[in-house]
């Protein structure tokens, strides 16, 4: 690695460590010339993810976009940061894994509902009415019939299994 400071090509590494949830390598090194300490990041070049939106046109996949649209549903919940960070890694992790250069902004839609349905049904709710963007009330309420439903044949199965 050539030094920023005296342009040598010879430097030793002091330390590494993984940063950004394992997604890079942060190395502290110094130059064997001037002995001068400089850090460095390592990191996979990733191919670039297309969503392609509703009206067809393309955009890069944003994992900040996606975080925030999360944050915005759960304004006011109880539900931790670092859990819809923990949704958006699991999210771009599963579109990259399925190995596509394109995917339908439908299908993230439908990936982060699958996972706020669990986390918090009042932030699904708000995702819901968004994304989904209801044109009227009986289709809202019928979206919510469904939740109540949910919610009910979990607490069932959940008695049962304290029985």
């Amino acid at each position: 690695m050539k030094c920023p400071f005296c342009g040598n090509n010879g430097s030793r590494v002091l330390d590494s460590r993984p940063v950004h949830e394992g997604r890079a390598i942060r190395r502290r090194r110094e130059c064997e010339q001037c002995e001068q300490r400089f850090t460095t990041f390592e990191t996979v070049e990733e191919q670039p993810l297309i969503v392609i939106k509703k009206e067809g046109s393309r955009e890069e996949f944003s994992r900040e976009k996606l975080l925030r649209g999360l944050i915005r549903a759960c304004e006011k919940r109880p539900v931790p940061l670092e859990r819809l960070e923990s949704v958006v890694a699991e999210i771009e992790r599963t579109l990259r894994q399925a190995g596509s250069a394109e995917v339908p902004s439908k299908e993230i839609g439908e990936m982060v509902m699958e996972r706020l349905v669990d986390i918090d049904e009042v932030a699904y709710v708000r995702f819901a009415s968004v994304y989904r963007q209801f044109k009227d009330i009986n289709v809202f309420v019928s979206e919510l019939e469904d939740l109540l439903s949910r919610s009910r044949r979990a607490l069932t199965g959940e008695k049962r299994a304290d029985s």
